[in-house]
């Protein structure tokens, strides 16, 4: 494959690629481009910025502000919101990274054979 080929490949199938323009993110997600500012001051998704300055998103912060917006459509206020998923990925992480460390240690610990 020659090598502009594969860039535009690996910027495609990137999950954390900036992609979408804030209007085009914010037709995405059914929101008005102030619901995806204010998830900044939540400190839930910090875009990246053009080189112009305009905000830029990935797939995976709006996979994150569509969850937002789900919790605030059920009535949870916008900053719980965001602490919510936060922690919540946290403790996915954690508990991910708990069974890593448990099955290391159920190879390494077994006693010896006879």
């Amino acid at each position: 494959m020659e090598p502009a080929r594969s860039a535009l490949s690996d910027k495609f199938d990137d999950d954390d690629y900036p992609a979408y323009s804030m209007g085009r993110a914010a037709e995405i997600l059914e929101v008005t481009p102030a619901f995806l500012r204010s998830l900044g001051g939540g400190k839930l998704i910090e875009p990246l910025r053009s080189a112009g300055g305009h905000r830029r998103y990935s797939r995976h912060q709006l996979r994150l502000a569509a969850r937002a917006r789900r919790l605030v459509d059920q009535g949870t206020p916008l900053e719980a919101a965001c602490r919510i998923i936060v922690l919540e990925d946290q403790l996915e992480d954690a508990l991910r990274l708990n069974a890593e460390l448990r099955a290391g240690c159920e190879c390494g610990s077994r006693p010896p054979s006879p």
